[in-house]
């Protein structure tokens, strides 16, 4: 959301810096995420100044150029060469001097001191296009001749700049989508050491001046529409609004389009009201009707695209069609055009959840629509209406034309609250004065209904939906207040526990630490995700109300949002990644639901970085897996099994870990078919490892150190000849059945597949260390050991020697 720092200074009689005011705004909840600089002129005409044409010659070398000596004010006059047919003598004209950039498009150019057909140009002579005020560009601007010599154009045109604020605002927030809903906060705050006068925008008392047609109004679904009110106004001249209106509105990024539609966008972002004008001329039959219609009907919408209605979307209609989709977005046929005379102003107070399930449905995310489902103020509609008719008796001539309507059968009343001192303080953590919490209550428009020595009875207006709570009003003084002040304690004191305990923050840094050593970025991905991604959806945890389509489900797999981030970084050349994340996946199990804790790696691209030193080879399955088993490794968790996954879903192929018969991990390379979902193009190796099993599993006992042996090892090789489908794990499995006394490593470093083998079989070479920490092995008894493990690998998985 944008918010206007001048705009904000229309409410409130402040005198910060933006980056003061950045900094409060933060503080009490309105997180700035960014700072812009508007200016109505881009570029601000920096360098452009108003001089006068005191010489002009024909150029010597050109028939449509002429040489001028300008006038800016300076110590000399400046010569510029100049292709304008208006140029004459005396004139006041624009000049941009040498170093200043003018855009008449978005990139620009810089006026640099050139030589035109052999004679020196010190500057240009501006057209409107040519400074971005206007389109014409058949000549230089010729001023009035009161236009002072030496005076920037920035002063001469009165161009405004301005800086807006990108506010990060939280869905709970509904109350403060307005300038003056941001500015009310701002009071409250700085009412804690100054005084400040909050002001509303001027507004007039709805009495009929003038007869026009009159519009019948019936609201046939009150639970979707608690509260419409409306009234008509005519005698309108529909043209451009003025300078300081569109200003605002570009200002916060908005494009003005008429004075009429620049009024009702103008009070939404003041009020947070969204209000819909109708041409009167368009509403057929004299009736708006409010209701929904039947399913799939077809409705054309502003932005010239048939869409088809469910039964659950409220339509503002008239007596033969409908005009507007309630509170989301206006019909092409029943807008405002420079041929309006009259229009029905509409002020609504729509059911949130309602505006929600039509917005996300049809994908559209409209200003209105962003305040209708976050909860407006149902008591705010007459007001609009009241602030909307004066600006469009001021600018647009307009004279209200009929009665108010105001469709309001139960009226939603204010949340009454008890507020108790103790608990305030007892949450808080520190003692704030009494006073200096009514304050900040009032500031915040809560009302103190009664007082006595141990509280406060409050009323709460309707529009703050989301306090209706003793710790939601707590919550908001402290936010007022500031988080900052509270102060911490001199002493902490901590129970002292002999017995070691698992500390899941630290053991996470400990892998986090190692991964991003070894070049692994480190992730953060949304929890909600696109239902499209997965093929079986009958375990997907589905949001109530989502917000888009491509967040309508919780992740039950964070594979996806790492290929998000990969495609990203592809698409931008950055091809050869090492990504990680730790983060939680949601699955439904019947009616219960499963959330549990993951790590998951992603490794794509080549090794290293392109160098003459290396042959820039890509990262593979084992790369992945030397990782992931050394994260095993620097946690102490071993003695995990190691299995081929036979059904590998999102993978090519992949294996699994497996420790006491429970899964903590699986490994492999991602399917083309997965990695076309996100459109990425090269290869990605994946693992995820079930951090909640890690988690109760990984022993936390104290490390203990062992000498270092003083016998030596021995190794013995052997080369198998055995069947394809047989694993290495077999292998060693088989081998620590067999002779695990003395057996320290088992290790594969060689495997041939391919001619002079028997069909169906492959060649594996194996080394085997053996050492007794206590004596040294004879040769003997190693020989022995082997026939041993020799005998049981014929047998057991009919092994040959080679």
């Amino acid at each position: 959301m944008n918010i206007s720092y001048n705009w904000l200074k229309d409410y409130l009689n402040f005198d910060l810096t933006v980056d003061k005011t950045s900094e409060i705004l933060t503080d009490i909840g309105l997180e700035v995420e960014g700072v812009n600089q508007f200016e109505t002129v881009k570029g601000g005409l920096k360098g452009v100044v108003i001089g006068e044409v005191k010489e002009l010659n024909p150029h010597p070398n050109a028939d449509r150029l002429q040489l001028t000596k300008i006038d800016v004010g300076g110590e000399r006059l400046l010569d510029i060469v100049c292709g304008a047919p208006n140029v004459a003598l005396g004139q006041k004209v624009v000049v941009a001097t040498v170093g200043c950039t003018l855009y008449p498009d978005e990139e620009g150019f810089k006026i640099k001191k050139s030589k035109i057909r052999g004679e020196v140009s010190e500057g240009m002579l501006c057209s409107e296009s040519e400074l971005g005020l206007g389109a014409s560009h058949d000549g230089i601007m010729v001023l009035d001749n009161t236009a002072e010599v030496g005076a920037s154009a920035a002063a001469y045109f009165k161009l405004e700049s301005d800086t807006v604020f990108e506010i990060g605002l939280t869905p709970n927030r509904a109350d403060a989508t307005s300038h003056y809903g941001v500015a009310r906060d701002l009071a409250a705050y700085l009412s804690q050491k100054q005084e400040v006068v909050l002001k509303k925008g001027e507004y007039i008392e709805l009495k009929k001046e003038i007869d026009s047609v009159a519009i019948e109004v019936e609201v046939e679904d009150p639970e979707a529409c608690p509260r419409y009110s409306g009234i008509c106004i005519g005698n309108l001249t529909v043209k451009d609004s003025p300078d300081w209106l569109k200003n605002r509105l570009k200002a916060i990024g908005l494009n003005p389009i008429n004075n009429v539609v620049d009024i009702t966008n103008y009070v939404l972002h003041e009020t947070g009201q969204p209000l819909h004008a109708f041409d009167v001329a368009k509403i057929k039959g004299g009736k708006i009707k409010v209701k929904k219609l039947s399913k799939a009907t077809s409705f054309i919408t502003l932005d010239e695209v048939e869409r088809k209605l469910t039964s659950e979307d409220l339509m503002i209609c008239n007596a033969e069609e409908p005009m507007c989709i309630a509170g989301v977005f206006g019909g092409i046929s029943s807008g405002v055009t420079s041929k309006t005379k009259a229009i029905f102003l509409e002020s609504a107070y729509f059911d949130s959840v309602s505006i929600r399930k039509t917005a996300k449905h049809h994908a559209l995310n409209t200003d209105a629509s962003f305040r209708y489902e976050r909860g407006a103020d149902p008591n705010i509609t007459i007001f609009a209406l009241k602030r909307a008719a004066y600006l469009l008796k001021e600018i647009a001539g307009g004279k209200i034309s009929s009665e108010l309507f105001d469709y309001y059968p139960n009226k939603i009343k204010d949340f009454e609250v008890d507020f108790n001192y103790e608990n305030c303080y007892q949450l808080i953590g520190q003692k704030i004065s009494k006073e200096e919490i009514k304050q900040i209550l009032q500031g915040l428009e809560i009302k103190i209904l009664e007082e006595t020595s141990t509280g406060l009875k409050l009323k709460i207006p309707a529009y703050r939906v989301d306090v209706n709570r003793e710790v939601d009003v707590i919550e908001e003084l402290l936010r007022i207040y500031g988080y900052n002040r509270i102060e911490l304690p001199e002493q902490l004191r901590v129970a002292m526990i002999p017995n070691p305990k698992k500390d899941a923050t630290k053991i996470e840094n400990k892998v986090a630490d190692y991964l991003s050593s070894n070049g692994f970025a480190e992730i953060l991905n949304n929890s909600l995700t696109n239902p499209g991604y997965y093929a079986e959806q009958e375990d997907l945890v589905n949001m109530l109300n989502p917000l888009s389509k491509d967040t309508e489900v919780m992740r039950k797999s964070m594979v996806y949002g790492g290929l998000e981030a990969a495609a990203y970084n592809i698409n931008r050349k950055r091809s050869n990644l090492k990504l990680y994340e730790f983060g939680k996946v949601y699955k439904k199990s019947g009616n219960n639901f499963i959330e549990r804790q993951q790590l998951a790696l992603w490794i794509s691209g080549q090794k290293k970085e392109e160098s003459w030193q290396n042959n820039n080879e890509k990262v593979d399955f084992f790369d992945l897996k030397y990782f992931v088993y050394n994260v095993l490794e620097r946690l102490g968790f071993g003695n995990y099994k190691i299995s081929t996954v036979k059904e590998a879903g999102v993978f090519d192929y992949a294996i699994e870990l497996k420790k006491k018969k429970r899964l903590i991990g699986k490994l492999g390379k991602l399917s083309t078919k997965t990695l076309k979902q996100l459109d990425v193009k090269q290869e990605v190796f994946y693992a995820e490892i079930d951090w909640t099993s890690i988690l109760e599993l990984i022993n936390v006992a104290a490390v203990e150190y062992k000498q270092v042996a003083k016998f030596p090892a021995i190794r013995r090789d052997l080369a198998l000849l055995i069947n394809e489908e047989i694993t290495f794990q077999q292998i060693e499995d088989l081998a620590r059945k067999t002779i695990n006394k003395w057996l320290k490593s088992i290790h594969l470093f060689d495997v041939y597949e391919g001619i002079r083998l028997p069909e169906g079989k492959k060649s594996y070479a194996v080394s085997f260390v053996f050492q007794d920490e206590s004596k040294t092995l004879t040769d003997k008894q190693i020989d022995k050991i082997m026939e041993k493990l020799i005998t049981r690998l014929q047998e057991d998985l009919n092994a040959e020697l080679r």
